[in-house]
């Protein structure tokens, strides 16, 4: 799915550094996954 988003740019530089990722795709893609699992295990606490 195509979407334009308006993305900080020091943000992602900085986010794909830690991830390791190569493109801005798969750092976003990550970074929902992370959301998401994060959600999931405040709701189990």
């Amino acid at each position: 799915m195509r979407t334009t988003l308006d993305l900080d740019k020091k943000l992602l530089d900085e986010a794909m550094k830690w991830t390791g990722e190569s493109t801005k795709t798969s750092v976003i893609n990550e970074a929902i996954k992370e959301i998401i699992k994060n959600r999931k295990r405040l709701r189990l606490v």
